[in-house]
């Protein structure tokens, strides 16, 4: 477990937006060994899901953007994957 301070210190640095924008990254680059596209999708959705329910106050409006592309752009690479 990371200490609450190191999280602190990191998050007064850049915004909401940024630290989820980090972790979908991550995530997604995490994902890829696994050479699933149904996983890949899941992902996308569901950090789009996450970028859209992020109030506005705490982000940038642009990630709300982001989270309705990724809300368009999941299931359509789920639904391109191979059973």
């Amino acid at each position: 477990m990371l200490p609450l301070q190191l999280v602190d210190t990191f998050l007064l640095d850049y915004n909401i937006g940024q630290a989820l924008l980090l972790v979908f990254i991550l995530s997604t680059v995490g994902t890829l060994p696994l050479k699933s596209r149904h996983v890949l999708g899941i992902n996308a959705t569901l950090f789009g899901l996450i970028f859209l329910l992020t109030p506005v106050t705490l982000g940038k409006p642009h990630y709300l953007f982001l989270g309705i592309t990724l809300l368009i752009v999941g299931p359509i690479v789920y639904v391109s994957g191979r059973r």
